[in-house]
Protein backbone atom coordinates (compact mmCIF):
# COMPACT_ATOMS: atom_id res chain seq x y z
CA UNK A 1 0.00 0.00 0.00
CA UNK A 2 1.70 3.88 -1.05
CA UNK A 3 0.97 6.26 1.27
CA UNK A 4 1.29 9.29 -1.15
CA UNK A 5 -1.28 7.23 -3.41
CA UNK A 6 -3.88 6.93 -0.96
CA UNK A 7 -3.38 10.20 0.38
CA UNK A 8 -3.76 11.58 -3.19
CA UNK A 9 -7.24 9.54 -3.48
CA UNK A 10 -8.61 11.25 -0.52
CA UNK A 11 -7.98 14.49 -1.36
CA UNK A 12 -9.31 14.23 -5.12
CA UNK A 13 -12.09 12.22 -3.02
CA UNK A 14 -12.32 15.50 -1.29
CA UNK A 15 -12.35 17.59 -4.00
CA UNK A 16 -15.22 16.02 -6.13
CA UNK A 17 -16.95 16.13 -2.88
CA UNK A 18 -16.77 19.70 -3.10
CA UNK A 19 -18.54 19.94 -6.76
CA UNK A 20 -21.33 18.11 -5.56
CA UNK A 21 -22.51 21.87 -3.99
CA UNK A 22 -20.72 23.95 -6.57
CA UNK A 23 -23.32 22.38 -9.41
CA UNK A 24 -25.79 23.79 -6.96
CA UNK A 25 -24.55 27.16 -6.81
CA UNK A 26 -23.66 27.25 -10.57
CA UNK A 27 -28.04 26.56 -11.28
CA UNK A 28 -28.46 28.49 -8.45
CA UNK A 29 -27.36 31.55 -9.91
CA UNK A 30 -28.55 31.02 -13.52
CA UNK A 31 -32.18 30.53 -12.12
CA UNK A 32 -35.12 33.05 -10.94
CA UNK A 33 -34.91 34.89 -7.77
CA UNK A 34 -37.55 32.74 -6.30
CA UNK A 35 -35.86 29.71 -7.14
CA UNK A 36 -32.27 29.58 -5.51
CA UNK A 37 -32.81 27.41 -2.67
CA UNK A 38 -34.64 24.65 -3.83
CA UNK A 39 -32.50 24.59 -7.25
CA UNK A 40 -29.02 24.08 -4.60
CA UNK A 41 -31.05 21.59 -2.31
CA UNK A 42 -31.58 19.68 -5.14
CA UNK A 43 -27.57 19.35 -5.52
CA UNK A 44 -27.05 19.31 -1.22
CA UNK A 45 -30.03 16.50 -1.03
CA UNK A 46 -28.76 13.96 -3.12
CA UNK A 47 -25.15 14.63 -1.19
CA UNK A 48 -27.21 12.78 1.69
CA UNK A 49 -29.25 10.70 -0.27
CA UNK A 50 -27.15 8.95 -2.54
CA UNK A 51 -24.16 8.87 0.01
CA UNK A 52 -26.43 6.22 1.70
CA UNK A 53 -27.58 4.25 -1.31
CA UNK A 54 -23.99 3.69 -2.46
CA UNK A 55 -22.98 2.27 1.48
CA UNK A 56 -25.78 -0.10 1.14
CA UNK A 57 -26.22 -1.12 -2.22
CA UNK A 58 -25.04 0.95 -5.11
CA UNK A 59 -21.29 0.45 -4.89
CA UNK A 60 -21.82 -3.91 -4.79
CA UNK A 61 -23.81 -3.60 -7.83
CA UNK A 62 -21.17 -0.82 -9.60
CA UNK A 63 -18.69 -2.90 -8.81
CA UNK A 64 -19.50 -6.26 -6.91
CA UNK A 65 -18.42 -9.27 -8.21
CA UNK A 66 -20.14 -9.52 -11.32
CA UNK A 67 -22.74 -11.74 -12.83
CA UNK A 68 -22.92 -12.07 -16.94
CA UNK A 69 -20.91 -8.83 -17.45
CA UNK A 70 -24.42 -6.90 -16.81
CA UNK A 71 -24.25 -5.91 -13.06
CA UNK A 72 -22.50 -6.63 -9.72
CA UNK A 73 -23.86 -9.19 -6.96
CA UNK A 74 -24.87 -8.09 -3.96
CA UNK A 75 -21.75 -9.37 -1.96
CA UNK A 76 -20.67 -6.03 -0.98
CA UNK A 77 -24.24 -4.64 0.61
CA UNK A 78 -23.55 -2.08 3.26
CA UNK A 79 -20.00 -2.30 2.29
CA UNK A 80 -19.31 -6.34 3.70
CA UNK A 81 -15.97 -6.79 3.19
CA UNK A 82 -14.94 -3.50 1.97
CA UNK A 83 -12.15 -2.71 4.20
CA UNK A 84 -8.92 -1.32 4.69
CA UNK A 85 -7.22 -3.93 1.94
CA UNK A 86 -6.49 -3.28 -1.17
CA UNK A 87 -9.34 -4.84 -3.92
CA UNK A 88 -6.71 -5.65 -6.34
CA UNK A 89 -8.59 -5.48 -9.74
CA UNK A 90 -9.79 -1.45 -8.95
CA UNK A 91 -6.49 0.10 -6.96
CA UNK A 92 -3.98 -2.67 -5.65
CA UNK A 93 -2.36 0.66 -4.02
CA UNK A 94 -4.92 1.74 -2.14
CA UNK A 95 -7.40 0.44 0.53
CA UNK A 96 -10.52 -0.94 -0.82
CA UNK A 97 -12.64 1.49 1.63
CA UNK A 98 -10.89 4.11 -0.29
CA UNK A 99 -11.37 3.62 -4.01
CA UNK A 100 -15.23 3.07 -2.74
CA UNK A 101 -15.54 6.73 -1.30
CA UNK A 102 -14.26 7.83 -4.20
CA UNK A 103 -16.22 6.33 -6.80
CA UNK A 104 -19.46 7.43 -4.63
CA UNK A 105 -18.70 10.95 -5.35
CA UNK A 106 -18.93 10.07 -8.79
CA UNK A 107 -22.26 8.24 -8.27
CA UNK A 108 -23.32 11.46 -6.20
CA UNK A 109 -22.51 13.51 -8.61
CA UNK A 110 -24.17 12.56 -11.35
CA UNK A 111 -28.01 12.87 -10.48
CA UNK A 112 -26.67 16.65 -9.23
CA UNK A 113 -25.91 17.15 -12.93
CA UNK A 114 -29.43 16.23 -14.65
CA UNK A 115 -31.27 18.56 -12.09
CA UNK A 116 -30.18 21.56 -14.24
CA UNK A 117 -32.46 20.06 -17.06
CA UNK A 118 -35.72 20.56 -14.75
CA UNK A 119 -35.70 23.37 -12.06
CA UNK A 120 -38.26 25.75 -10.96
CA UNK A 121 -41.00 23.54 -11.50
CA UNK A 122 -40.28 19.89 -10.52
CA UNK A 123 -41.74 18.52 -7.18
CA UNK A 124 -39.06 18.13 -4.79
CA UNK A 125 -40.34 14.46 -3.36
CA UNK A 126 -40.26 13.53 -6.81
CA UNK A 127 -36.80 14.98 -7.44
CA UNK A 128 -35.87 12.33 -4.43
CA UNK A 129 -37.30 9.39 -6.01
CA UNK A 130 -36.10 9.92 -9.27
CA UNK A 131 -32.64 10.06 -7.89
CA UNK A 132 -32.75 6.99 -5.80
CA UNK A 133 -34.15 5.04 -8.74
CA UNK A 134 -32.33 6.63 -11.68
CA UNK A 135 -29.19 5.99 -9.76
CA UNK A 136 -29.99 2.33 -8.55
CA UNK A 137 -31.66 1.28 -12.16
CA UNK A 138 -29.13 3.36 -14.97
CA UNK A 139 -26.23 4.62 -13.26
CA UNK A 140 -25.41 1.66 -11.59
CA UNK A 141 -25.61 -0.87 -14.16
CA UNK A 142 -23.46 1.72 -16.84
CA UNK A 143 -20.69 1.90 -14.25
CA UNK A 144 -20.37 -1.93 -14.24
CA UNK A 145 -20.40 -2.28 -17.91
CA UNK A 146 -17.85 0.50 -18.40
CA UNK A 147 -15.67 -0.03 -15.00
CA UNK A 148 -16.15 -2.88 -13.35
CA UNK A 149 -13.28 -5.67 -13.95
CA UNK A 150 -15.57 -8.13 -16.26
CA UNK A 151 -18.08 -5.14 -17.57
CA UNK A 152 -19.16 -5.72 -21.32
CA UNK A 153 -17.96 -2.53 -22.45
CA UNK A 154 -14.47 -2.67 -20.10
CA UNK A 155 -14.31 -6.07 -22.04
CA UNK A 156 -14.84 -4.67 -25.47
CA UNK A 157 -12.23 -2.20 -24.64
CA UNK A 158 -14.01 0.99 -24.49
CA UNK A 159 -11.96 3.42 -22.53
CA UNK A 160 -13.86 6.67 -20.14
CA UNK A 161 -10.70 7.55 -17.84
CA UNK A 162 -12.46 9.92 -15.53
CA UNK A 163 -16.86 9.50 -16.59
CA UNK A 164 -17.05 11.23 -20.04
CA UNK A 165 -19.64 8.43 -20.89
CA UNK A 166 -20.79 7.33 -17.33
CA UNK A 167 -21.41 10.50 -16.07
CA UNK A 168 -21.72 13.35 -18.54
CA UNK A 169 -23.35 11.15 -21.42
CA UNK A 170 -25.72 9.43 -19.02
CA UNK A 171 -26.44 12.88 -17.44
CA UNK A 172 -27.34 14.95 -20.15
CA UNK A 173 -29.20 12.44 -22.18
CA UNK A 174 -30.67 11.91 -19.05
CA UNK A 175 -31.95 15.67 -18.90
CA UNK A 176 -32.76 15.53 -22.39
CA UNK A 177 -35.30 12.69 -21.29
CA UNK A 178 -36.52 14.77 -18.44
CA UNK A 179 -37.07 18.00 -20.45
CA UNK A 180 -39.66 15.50 -22.77
CA UNK A 181 -41.97 14.51 -19.83
CA UNK A 182 -41.79 16.71 -17.31
CA UNK A 183 -44.27 20.12 -18.66
CA UNK A 184 -42.67 23.31 -19.64
CA UNK A 185 -42.08 26.45 -17.13
CA UNK A 186 -45.15 28.90 -17.82
CA UNK A 187 -44.09 31.16 -20.09
CA UNK A 188 -41.81 29.92 -21.22
CA UNK A 189 -40.40 31.35 -25.04
CA UNK A 190 -42.58 34.01 -23.95
CA UNK A 191 -41.61 35.80 -21.14
CA UNK A 192 -38.05 36.75 -19.64
CA UNK A 193 -36.40 34.02 -17.60
CA UNK A 194 -33.38 36.19 -16.55
CA UNK A 195 -30.32 34.64 -14.18
CA UNK A 196 -30.77 36.01 -10.70
CA UNK A 197 -27.29 36.04 -9.45
CA UNK A 198 -24.54 36.03 -12.27
CA UNK A 199 -21.58 36.07 -9.52
CA UNK A 200 -23.33 33.02 -7.62
CA UNK A 201 -22.76 31.35 -10.97
CA UNK A 202 -19.14 32.27 -11.46
CA UNK A 203 -18.58 31.06 -7.94
CA UNK A 204 -19.76 27.33 -8.96
CA UNK A 205 -17.86 27.12 -12.22
CA UNK A 206 -14.59 28.22 -10.06
CA UNK A 207 -15.12 25.69 -7.73
CA UNK A 208 -16.13 23.24 -10.39
CA UNK A 209 -13.16 23.79 -12.22
CA UNK A 210 -11.18 23.45 -9.25
CA UNK A 211 -12.83 20.50 -7.99
CA UNK A 212 -12.11 19.07 -11.57
CA UNK A 213 -8.15 18.48 -10.72
CA UNK A 214 -9.66 15.83 -8.27
CA UNK A 215 -12.20 14.64 -10.65
CA UNK A 216 -10.18 14.08 -13.63
CA UNK A 217 -6.40 13.78 -11.69
CA UNK A 218 -7.98 11.37 -8.89
CA UNK A 219 -9.15 8.66 -11.24
CA UNK A 220 -5.72 7.75 -12.20
CA UNK A 221 -5.92 6.25 -8.47
CA UNK A 222 -2.76 6.70 -7.98
CA UNK A 223 0.34 9.69 -7.30
CA UNK A 224 1.98 9.36 -10.37
CA UNK A 225 2.65 10.84 -14.00
CA UNK A 226 -0.71 9.90 -15.55
CA UNK A 227 -2.31 11.87 -12.71
CA UNK A 228 -0.34 14.41 -14.04
CA UNK A 229 -1.40 14.64 -17.30
CA UNK A 230 -4.85 14.44 -16.58
CA UNK A 231 -4.64 17.85 -14.35
CA UNK A 232 -2.32 19.34 -17.18
CA UNK A 233 -4.92 18.14 -19.90
CA UNK A 234 -8.01 18.96 -18.00
CA UNK A 235 -6.97 22.84 -17.26
CA UNK A 236 -6.04 23.01 -21.02
CA UNK A 237 -8.71 22.06 -22.74
CA UNK A 238 -11.01 24.62 -20.08
CA UNK A 239 -9.47 27.15 -20.69
CA UNK A 240 -9.30 26.43 -24.90
CA UNK A 241 -13.49 25.88 -24.41
CA UNK A 242 -13.42 28.63 -21.91
CA UNK A 243 -11.89 31.13 -25.20
CA UNK A 244 -13.60 29.86 -27.91
CA UNK A 245 -17.34 30.31 -26.18
CA UNK A 246 -15.75 33.74 -26.00
CA UNK A 247 -14.72 34.54 -29.03
CA UNK A 248 -18.29 32.66 -30.25
CA UNK A 249 -20.44 34.69 -28.36
CA UNK A 250 -18.42 37.94 -29.45
CA UNK A 251 -19.14 36.96 -32.98
CA UNK A 252 -22.81 36.91 -32.58
CA UNK A 253 -23.34 39.91 -29.93
CA UNK A 254 -21.48 40.06 -26.47
CA UNK A 255 -19.21 38.04 -24.48
CA UNK A 256 -20.90 37.55 -21.68
CA UNK A 257 -19.43 36.44 -17.87
CA UNK A 258 -22.10 33.70 -18.43
CA UNK A 259 -21.39 32.37 -21.94
CA UNK A 260 -17.64 31.98 -20.89
CA UNK A 261 -18.33 30.20 -17.62
CA UNK A 262 -20.26 27.65 -19.46
CA UNK A 263 -17.99 27.53 -22.14
CA UNK A 264 -15.40 26.20 -19.49
CA UNK A 265 -17.60 23.37 -17.95
CA UNK A 266 -18.05 22.51 -21.58
CA UNK A 267 -14.26 22.16 -22.14
CA UNK A 268 -13.51 20.19 -18.80
CA UNK A 269 -16.71 17.76 -19.64
CA UNK A 270 -15.25 16.68 -22.64
CA UNK A 271 -11.61 16.37 -21.74
CA UNK A 272 -13.13 14.26 -19.23
CA UNK A 273 -13.04 10.67 -20.77
CA UNK A 274 -9.67 11.52 -22.38
CA UNK A 275 -7.32 12.85 -19.69
CA UNK A 276 -5.55 10.40 -19.07
CA UNK A 277 -5.31 9.16 -22.41
CA UNK A 278 -4.22 12.16 -24.41
CA UNK A 279 -1.16 14.29 -24.80
CA UNK A 280 -1.58 18.60 -24.20
CA UNK A 281 -2.39 19.44 -28.17
CA UNK A 282 -5.19 16.82 -28.33
CA UNK A 283 -6.54 18.54 -25.13
CA UNK A 284 -6.48 21.94 -26.65
CA UNK A 285 -8.24 20.88 -29.79
CA UNK A 286 -11.25 18.67 -27.76
CA UNK A 287 -11.40 21.74 -25.56
CA UNK A 288 -11.94 24.17 -28.39
CA UNK A 289 -14.31 21.57 -30.26
CA UNK A 290 -16.59 21.11 -27.25
CA UNK A 291 -17.29 24.75 -26.86
CA UNK A 292 -18.61 24.94 -30.57
CA UNK A 293 -20.10 21.78 -30.61
CA UNK A 294 -22.43 22.79 -26.74
CA UNK A 295 -22.76 26.20 -28.74
CA UNK A 296 -24.06 25.58 -31.36
CA UNK A 297 -26.41 22.17 -30.01
CA UNK A 298 -27.57 25.16 -27.27
CA UNK A 299 -29.13 27.11 -30.29
CA UNK A 300 -30.78 23.94 -31.89
CA UNK A 301 -32.47 23.11 -28.09
CA UNK A 302 -33.77 26.72 -28.19
CA UNK A 303 -34.94 26.15 -31.45
CA UNK A 304 -36.98 22.94 -31.16
CA UNK A 305 -38.47 24.91 -28.41
CA UNK A 306 -37.50 21.82 -25.59
CA UNK A 307 -37.94 23.84 -22.08
CA UNK A 308 -34.33 22.04 -21.11
CA UNK A 309 -33.85 24.43 -18.31
CA UNK A 310 -29.97 25.25 -17.80
CA UNK A 311 -28.98 23.03 -21.30
CA UNK A 312 -27.43 20.22 -19.44
CA UNK A 313 -27.93 18.57 -22.45
CA UNK A 314 -26.13 20.88 -24.98
CA UNK A 315 -23.31 21.12 -22.09
CA UNK A 316 -22.69 17.66 -20.64
CA UNK A 317 -24.71 15.33 -23.02
CA UNK A 318 -23.21 16.60 -26.37
CA UNK A 319 -19.44 17.78 -25.15
CA UNK A 320 -19.60 14.37 -23.51
CA UNK A 321 -20.30 12.53 -26.82
CA UNK A 322 -17.05 14.41 -28.44
CA UNK A 323 -15.13 13.96 -25.42
CA UNK A 324 -15.76 10.53 -25.89
CA UNK A 325 -15.06 10.03 -29.81
CA UNK A 326 -12.03 12.21 -29.38
CA UNK A 327 -10.78 9.92 -26.65
CA UNK A 328 -10.79 7.53 -29.95
CA UNK A 329 -9.19 9.82 -31.78
CA UNK A 330 -6.89 11.09 -29.81
CA UNK A 331 -5.49 8.25 -26.99
CA UNK A 332 -2.12 7.33 -27.05
CA UNK A 333 -0.28 4.37 -24.91
CA UNK A 334 2.77 7.17 -24.92
CA UNK A 335 0.73 8.76 -22.65
CA UNK A 336 -0.41 6.10 -21.04
CA UNK A 337 0.80 2.18 -21.82
CA UNK A 338 -2.52 1.22 -19.95
CA UNK A 339 -4.82 2.92 -22.47
CA UNK A 340 -4.74 2.32 -26.19
CA UNK A 341 -3.72 3.97 -29.53
CA UNK A 342 -6.49 5.74 -31.22
CA UNK A 343 -6.97 6.31 -34.98
CA UNK A 344 -4.27 9.22 -35.09
CA UNK A 345 -1.87 7.10 -33.84
CA UNK A 346 -2.94 4.13 -36.21
CA UNK A 347 -5.75 2.19 -34.52
CA UNK A 348 -8.99 3.10 -35.84
CA UNK A 349 -10.80 0.16 -33.99
CA UNK A 350 -10.72 2.67 -30.68
CA UNK A 351 -13.09 5.14 -32.62
CA UNK A 352 -15.79 2.46 -33.46
CA UNK A 353 -15.28 0.98 -30.37
CA UNK A 354 -15.88 4.66 -28.86
CA UNK A 355 -18.81 5.39 -30.94
CA UNK A 356 -20.42 2.04 -29.90
CA UNK A 357 -20.03 2.72 -26.26
CA UNK A 358 -21.66 6.39 -26.95
CA UNK A 359 -24.36 4.74 -28.90
CA UNK A 360 -25.06 2.57 -25.85
CA UNK A 361 -24.87 5.13 -23.47
CA UNK A 362 -27.57 7.51 -25.55
CA UNK A 363 -29.94 4.69 -25.62
CA UNK A 364 -29.64 2.94 -22.55
CA UNK A 365 -29.80 6.56 -20.66
CA UNK A 366 -32.68 7.95 -22.80
CA UNK A 367 -35.02 5.05 -22.94
CA UNK A 368 -34.85 4.20 -19.38
CA UNK A 369 -34.67 7.62 -17.88
CA UNK A 370 -37.78 8.21 -20.21
CA UNK A 371 -39.81 5.22 -18.52
CA UNK A 372 -38.68 6.25 -15.46
CA UNK A 373 -40.12 9.23 -15.11
CA UNK A 374 -43.45 8.71 -16.72
CA UNK A 375 -44.04 5.95 -14.37
CA UNK A 376 -43.01 8.69 -11.35
CA UNK A 377 -45.31 11.19 -13.33
CA UNK A 378 -48.03 8.93 -13.81
CA UNK A 379 -48.35 7.86 -9.88
CA UNK A 380 -46.88 10.65 -8.26
CA UNK A 381 -46.88 13.93 -10.63
CA UNK A 382 -43.28 15.27 -11.51
CA UNK A 383 -44.20 18.48 -11.42
CA UNK A 384 -45.31 21.10 -8.95
CA UNK A 385 -49.04 22.75 -9.00
CA UNK A 386 -49.03 25.69 -11.79
CA UNK A 387 -49.93 28.15 -8.37
CA UNK A 388 -46.36 27.31 -6.71
CA UNK A 389 -44.76 27.49 -9.25
CA UNK A 390 -45.91 30.90 -9.59
CA UNK A 391 -44.98 31.98 -5.91
CA UNK A 392 -41.63 30.23 -6.45
CA UNK A 393 -40.19 26.33 -5.31
CA UNK A 394 -38.37 28.01 -2.86
CA UNK A 395 -41.75 28.77 -0.60
CA UNK A 396 -44.17 26.23 -1.93
CA UNK A 397 -41.37 23.92 -1.85
CA UNK A 398 -39.07 24.41 1.44
CA UNK A 399 -40.84 27.66 3.03
CA UNK A 400 -37.90 29.62 2.59
CA UNK A 401 -37.48 32.91 0.89
CA UNK A 402 -33.77 33.93 -0.26
CA UNK A 403 -34.27 37.15 -0.74
CA UNK A 404 -37.13 37.75 1.98
CA UNK A 405 -36.96 41.50 3.04
CA UNK A 406 -34.67 42.58 0.28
Amino acid sequence: MNAGDLAWVLVSSSLIMLMTPAVGLFYGGMVRRKNVLSTIMMSFSVLALLTIQWVVYGYSLAFGPDVAHLIGTLDWVGLRGVDLNPEPHYAAGIPHLAFMLFQMKFAVITPALISGAFVERIRFSSFLIFCLLWTTLVYDPMAHWMWATNGWLHNLGALDFAGGTVIHIMSGVAALAMALVIRKRKGFGKIPMEPNNVLLTIIGVVLLWFGWFGFNGGSALAANGTAVYAIVTTNVAASAAALTWMLLSWRHSRPSVIGVATGAVTGLVAITPACGYVGVPAALIIGAVAAVVSYYCMQLRSRLNIDESLDVWACHGMAGTWGALATGIFASKAVNPAGADGWFFGNPHLFWVQLASVAVAWVFSFGMTYLIAKGIDAVHSLSVGISEEEVGLDISQHGEDLYAGL
